[in-house]
């Protein structure tokens, strides 16, 4: 288990284990990443809306001061508190999102590291930093 090893192993390659495994499993591991970029996307999508939605109710607001009731009609029955998708606002999107696809995805790559480097993560990584660092150097520490 993961928890188990020592610090200088979380990361380094169980024994047997080939440079096509660590390639493979570093892919799985990549595409989780992107996952994980498109869901911080999400939330962006989620805030930046919702943020929208309460400028126009104080649009309206400001229309009604201004003496502009139909303008601020319109807004308010048209725009603020409008569905973003057929009966969703965006929290359900995003968790529509969490319990469709990137809670089963994170699993599955959490099982093929398992299965496959026994649950170390970025051991792709790790190996590539230590190709690419300069030994001796105050600022390329192979480990903290």
């Amino acid at each position: 288990m993961q928890d188990d090893l020592p610090e200088d192993d979380l990361h380094r390659r169980p024994a047997g284990t080939s440079d096509a495994t660590v390639q493979a499993v570093g892919k799985v591991s990549e595409a989780l990443e992107w996952v994980e970029r498109a869901r911080g996307a999400l939330y962006e999508l989620h805030q930046l809306l919702g943020h929208a939605d309460l400028t126009f109710g104080d649009a309206v607001e400001l229309l009604r001061e201004a003496g502009h009731e139909e303008q601020a009609d319109l807004v308010d029955r048209e725009v603020v508190g409008r569905n973003v998708l057929p009966g969703r606002w965006t929290f359900a999107v995003v968790e529509e999102f969490e319990d469709t696809y990137w809670e089963p995805v994170r699993e599955v790559e959490r099982r093929v590291r398992q299965q496959l480097v026994e649950g170390r993560r970025h051991v792709l990584e790790s190996e590539l930093k230590e190709s690419r660092r300069t030994r001796g150097h105050k600022a390329h520490e192979s480990r903290p």
